[in-house]
C-alpha cells in the first residue's frame, strides 16, 4: 500500500517539474506514474496480492522517462534500494544520463545521485599498463581470444600505452576509455583493460588507484545507476553483485523492454569454436613454459603447470576426432529450404556419436578448468604473502593470464556438457547447431553452438525471482493487442502489472493505406518489379520518405529500377553510416530539397526524423522473418511438435509488432502528419492480415 507521504512527495515532484519545465501535464503519464508507484509499494509487503513488477507500454511521446524517473525515485530511496535504470541503446542512455536526469533534479525538488555504471572492458588496467611497458621490448601479451581481437605490434601499441600512463599520472585522463579523446583501436585497448577472471581485485597492487573500483565504488554511493542491458546481465550471469548492486536490493527500470528476451539468449549461450581452441590449447603450452621459467622458485606452481600439458594434449587430441566427426556430419547433410552455412539438429537432438565424443570433452576440460582455478588460488595466496616487487608484477601479470585460460575453458565445459545430452528430455528445447566457416583460402572451420530458445526461465531465475521489483517499459511490448508474446519470451509473473498506456499523438491526423496492387509480398520476383513501378508514384520530389525493405537484395533491386529523378534523392542504406545517412537526409531537407531513405530493419526502430524530414512512411512488405537462424527455427519447429501453426504462434505476432514499430517513425512529435503506405496486399487478403491491422495505432484507413 503507497504511503500517503510517498504520494504527495511524487505528485508534488511531477507538478514542480511540468510547472518549472512549462510541459503540458500528459494523462499518459500520470497513468504510467501511478501504475509504477502502486506496484513498486508492494515490495516488502508479504501477501500483498501480485508481484512488484509492470510492465508498461507507453505509446511514443508518453514521456515516460519522466514517469518512471519521479515514481521509481522517490520509492527506491525510502525503500533504501539502488534504482538501476537500464537501456538498449546508447543513445538513450547518454540522454537519460545528461539531459533528463540533470533536468528533473533540477526542476522537480528531487534530492538524488546518479551514475554511469560501465563494465570491466571500459576502463583501463592499470597493472596491465605497466607490466607491457615494464617488460623488455615493450611486449605485448598474446589476447584472450585471438580469433576476435588481432595483438597490436609494440610500434602501434607502446606510444599509446605510454601517453595513456602519463596521462594517468597528470590525472589528465581518468582511465575511461570513453573519456579517451583519441582515434584508439579496439586491438591496442584489448591488450590494457581485463575482465571478472583475470582481475586480481583487492589483492592489487594497483587498487587504490584502479580506474573500475574507482567507478564502482561511486555506485555504492549513489541512488540511480544507469546501464545498458548488456551490463545487467553479465551481472546476473556472474551471480548477481558482482559489478552492479546485488538484485535483492536493487529495483530495476528496463527501459527499451523489447530488447531484453533476445538479448538474454545471446549472454547465455555457450559456443567452441574447434579450430581456434586448437590453437589457443598449442599457444599456453609456450605460456606455461614462460611462466615455470620465471617462477621457477615457486615449487608449487611449477609442479601444478607440468600437470597441465599432457591434459591440455590429450583435449587437443579430442578435439580433432571431433572435428572429423563433424565433417563427415557436414558433408552428409541434407540441404535444406534455407541454404546456409549452419547444419541445426532438428529440436536440438544431438548424434550419439557426437555425445559420447562430448561427455569426454566435457569431462576432461572440467578437470583442465579445476586444476586452472587451483593455479590461480596457487597465485592469490602468493598475492597475499609478502612477496618482492619485481616477483609481484610477475604473478599478477601470470594470475591475469590463467584467468583469462580458466574463463575459456568454463565456457568449453558449459559448451560440451550441453553437447554430451541427447537433448530429448529438454523442455523447451535448445538450439544446437554447428556453423561453417570458410576463410579466404577456402579451408573450413567449424564452431559448435547452443542456445536456449526462449529467455522465460533464464530471467526468471536470475532476475524477477530476485530483484525486489521491476519496471519494464517500451513503446512495443504487445503484438496483435496482447503481452502474451513477451511473457513467453521473458518469463516475467503472470502476477506482474501490465498496462498500455497511449500515446499523447493524434493518429487521425495520419493515414494508413495500402493501395491497390496485382502482387504481394509471397511472390518476390513480381512484387520487386510492381515496387519498381509504383514507388516513384509514392514519392515526393520535394519531402522527406523513409522506405523500409525486408531483405538487403530486393531493396538494391528496386533501387536499380528508379527514374533517375527518385535515386539522385536516394540514400540507401550501407552507402554510409546510420548517423551520417540521418545527417545528410536532414540537410536535403533544411536545404529545401527532398530527400528518400532505404533502409531495412535497423531503420525500423530508433530512427527519430520528426516535423519535415518524414512525412511518409513506406514499408514495402510484411516483415515476417525467414526461418533461417537455429534458435528460430527450433522454436518454430517445437511449436509445430505442440500441434500448434508457427506461423500464427510466432511470424505474425512478430510481423505485427515489426510493422507497429516501423509505422512509429511517421509521427514523432504531437503537430506530425503524413500517411504510412504499406506495399503488400496479403494484410487484406490473409486471414491473418485483420490482426495485424487491428493492432495498429488508430491511424485513418484507405485500403483499396
Amino acid at each position: 500500500m503507497l504511503q500517503d507521504a510517498l504520494k504527495d512527495r511524487i505528485r508534488d515532484a511531477y507538478k514542480r517539474l511540468i510547472e518549472e519545465k512549462s510541459l503540458l501535464p500528459r494523462w499518459g503519464q500520470r497513468v504510467m506514474i501511478a501504475e509504477i508507484a502502486n506496484t513498486l509499494a508492494r515490495i516488502g509487503q508479504a501477501g500483498e496480492e501480485g508481484e512488484p513488477h509492470c510492465v508498461i507500454e507507453a505509446g511514443t511521446g508518453t514521456g515516460k522517462t519522466i514517469a518512471y524517473a519521479v515514481a521509481a525515485i522517490p520509492l527506491a530511496q525510502h525503500l533504501e534500494k539502488k534504482l538501476i535504470v537500464a537501456t538498449a541503446t546508447v543513445a538513450l542512455q547518454e540522454q537519460f544520463v545528461f539531459k533528463d536526469l540533470p533536468d528533473i533534479r533540477a526542476h522537480s525538488g528531487l534530492v538524488f545521485s546518479f551514475v554511469l555504471a560501465k563494465g570491466r572492458r571500459r576502463y583501463v588496467c592499470l597493472s596491465k599498463l605497466d607490466k607491457i611497458l615494464q617488460d623488455a621490448g615493450g611486449g605485448v601479451p598474446m589476447p584472450l581470444y585471438p580469433d576476435e581481437v588481432v595483438a597490436p605490434s609494440a610500434t602501434e601499441a607502446v606510444p599509446v600505452y605510454k601517453e595513456m600512463l602519463s596521462e594517468l599520472a597528470t590525472g589528465s585522463w581518468d582511465g575511461d576509455r570513453d573519456n579517451w579523446d583519441r582515434e584508439l583501436s579496439d586491438n591496442v585497448w584489448f591488450g590494457v583493460t581485463t575482465d571478472h577472471a583475470q582481475c586480481t581485485g583487492r589483492r592489487c597492487a594497483n587498487i587504490s588507484q584502479c580506474a573500475f573500483f574507482k567507478a564502482r565504488d561511486r555506485l555504492n554511493e549513489a541512488d540511480v545507476i544507469v546501464t545498458n542491458h548488456d551490463l545487467v546481465l553479465s551481472d546476473l550471469g556472474l551471480g548477481g553483485g558482482a559489478i552492479l548492486p546485488a538484485p535483492e536490493d536493487s529495483i530495476y527500470v528496463i527501459d527499451e523492454g523489447h530488447h531484453l528476451p533476445d538479448k538474454a539468449l545471446n549472454h547465455f549461450s555457450a559456443f567452441c569454436r574447434l579450430s581456434t581452441t586448437l590453437g589457443w590449447l598449442e599457444d599456453i603450452q609456450s605460456q606455461w613454459s614462460a611462466c615455470a621459467v620465471r617462477l621457477q622458485e615457486q615449487t608449487e606452481l611449477t609442479r601444478q603447470l607440468e600437470l597441465l600439458s599432457p591434459l591440455a594434449e590429450d583435449i587437443a587430441q579430442s578435439l580433432q576426432v571431433v572435428h572429423n566427426v563433424v565433417e563427415e556430419l557436414i558433408d552428409d547433410a541434407v540441404p535444406t529450404e534455407y541454404p546456409s552455412d549452419y547444419h541445426r539438429f532438428p529440436l536440438g537432438h544431438v548424434p550419439v556419436e557426437l555425445q559420447g565424443l562430448s561427455q569426454g570433452l566435457a569431462s576432461r576440460f572440467s578437470d583442465f578448468s579445476q586444476r586452472l582455478q587451483s593455479l590461480s588460488k596457487q597465485f592469490e595466496d602468493y598475492l597475499e604473502a609478502d612477496v618482492l616487487v619485481a616477483e609481484r608484477s610477475d604473478l599478477e601479470g601470470w594470475y591475469s593470464a590463467f584467468g583469462a585460460m580458466f574463463t575459456r575453458a568454463q565456457g568449453n565445459v558449459e559448451l560440451w556438457e550441453e553437447f554430451s545430452v541427447s537433448g530429448e528430455e529438454d523442455n523447451p528445447p535448445k538450439a544446437r547447431w554447428i556453423t561453417t566457416l570458410e576463410s579466404p583460402q577456402g579451408v573450413r572451420a567449424y564452431e559448435l553452438r547452443c542456445s536456449p530458445i526462449l529467455a522465460a526461465q533464464t530471467l526468471e531465475e536470475n532476475l524477477w525471482s530476485r530483484a525486489s521489483g521491476s519496471v519494464v517499459t517500451s513503446a512495443t511490448l504487445t503484438a496483435l493487442n496482447s503481452f502474451d508474446r513477451f511473457k513467453a519470451r521473458s518469463g516475467i509473473p503472470e502476477s506482474s502489472v501490465f498496462k498500455v498506456v497511449p500515446s499523447p499523438f493524434h493518429y487521425e491526423r495520419a493515414t494508413f493505406s495500402v493501395p491497390a496492387m496485382t502482387s504481394d509480398g509471397g511472390a518476390p520476383e513480381q512484387h520487386t518489379a510492381e515496387l519498381g513501378e509504383i514507388i516513384p508514384d509514392l514519392v515526393e520530389l520535394d519531402a522527406g520518405t523513409l522506405i523500409l525493405f525486408s531483405s538487403r537484395r530486393q531493396m538494391q533491386a528496386v533501387y536499380d529500377l528508379l527514374p533517375s529523378e527518385v535515386r539522385s534523392i536516394t540514400l540507401v542504406q550501407g552507402e554510409y553510416s546510420k548517423q551520417e545517412t540521418l545527417r545528410r537526409h536532414k540537410q536535403a531537407l533544411d536545404e529545401g530539397r527532398g530527400s528518400v531513405i532505404f533502409g531495412l530493419a535497423s531503420y525500423a526502430e530508433g530512427v527519430d526524423l520528426p516535423g519535415l524530414y518524414c512525412t511518409h512512411v513506406i514499408i514495402a512488405k510484411l516483415p515476417f522473418a525467414v526461418p533461417d537462424n537455429p534458435v528460430d527455427a527450433t522454436l518454430g519447429e517445437w511449436i509445430e511438435s505442440q500441434g500448434k501453426n508457427s506461423f500464427m504462434e510466432i511470424s505474425v505476432p512478430d510481423a505485427a509488432l515489426r510493422i507497429v514499430q516501423a509505422s512509429g517513425r511517421l509521427l514523432r512529435t504531437e503537430d506530425d502528419t503524413g500517411r504510412v503506405t504499406l506495399l503488400d496486399r496479403r494484410v487484406v487478403t490473409r486471414r491473418y492480415g485483420r490482426a495485424i491491422l487491428d493492432s495498429l495505432p488508430p491511424y485513418r484507413r484507405e485500403i483499396a
